[in-house]
């Protein structure tokens, strides 16, 4: 089983959009049906920007105040995951779009972060994973907006990077594949077909790895501590391809 979790970038582009679709319809048809996991990035920040926010980050974590968490759940649960199940099921690929909250799939707490508050921001704590056993029983692709519960009523937004990194760990995953806009982690321009936590401990420390690209290769080595056998980074062209991240 694959999970694969899609750039917040790219998804409202009709023609990557297609090439997507056709991808998992190919892994549909060979009975490899994976998990989606998709962020909102670029749409949500304009609909902050529309409300009346201002797009923050800290360490290529949203900064998540109350305008950020509107937008983000109109984004996440609403634009994007509208427009991926749509896209999948004209092919004839059934799909299923969920967050966090639906039947309490994953609950999360609030993140605490050395470098300050970063609003309603959560990680995961716990996964009823047989909630995405069913769908893929089904042969039904699940999509998962990475809004969570909280367990008091409210909802967290989660980092889609770690959140797919989470889904990958609790369904016991064979390989975790993060769709970027990059073919990979780019070290001096060219791609790194491996990295090792050494690698990437050195590439963030020294400024090569930054931004949005630290959630995911964080993510990539929390979803190999948990298990998951393989990690990488890539994009929707060569999904076996990219740069693999393998533990020291």
């Amino acid at each position: 089983m694959r999970i694969l979790k899609l750039g917040g970038n790219e998804i409202d582009d009709p023609t990557w959009l297609a090439r997507l679709v056709a991808v998992i319809q190919t892994m549909v048809n060979v009975n490899d049906v994976p998990i989606l996991v998709h962020g909102g990035g670029k749409e949500i920040g304009q609909l902050q920007v529309a409300l009346g926010g201002e797009p923050q980050f800290v360490a290529g974590l949203r900064v998540t105040d109350q305008t950020a968490l509107k937008a983000a759940t109109m984004v996440l649960c609403g634009m994007v995951s509208t427009r991926l199940v749509a896209a999948l099921n004209a092919v004839g690929v059934e799909a299923l779009g969920l967050s966090g909250v639906d039947r309490n799939l994953v609950y999360a707490t609030r993140l605490e972060h050395a470098a300050g508050d970063l609003g309603a921001v959560g990680k995961p704590a716990r996964i009823r994973a047989t909630v995405l056993y069913e769908a893929l029983a089904a042969d039904v692709v699940p999509v998962l907006a990475p809004l969570c519960a909280d367990g008091v009523g409210g909802t967290l937004n989660v980092n889609a990077d770690v959140f797919a990194g989470a889904i990958a760990a609790a369904v016991g995953a064979d390989e975790a594949v993060f769709i970027s806009n990059v073919p990979g982690v780019l070290v001096d321009g060219v791609v790194a077909p491996r990295l090792n936590t050494d690698d990437i401990q050195a590439l963030i420390a020294n400024g090569t790895i930054s931004g949005g690209m630290i959630p995911k290769v964080e993510s990539a080595l929390s979803g190999l501590q948990a298990g998951v056998k393989i990690v990488r980074i890539t994009n929707i062209d060569q999904l076996d391809a990219g740069t693999i991240i393998e533990a020291a």
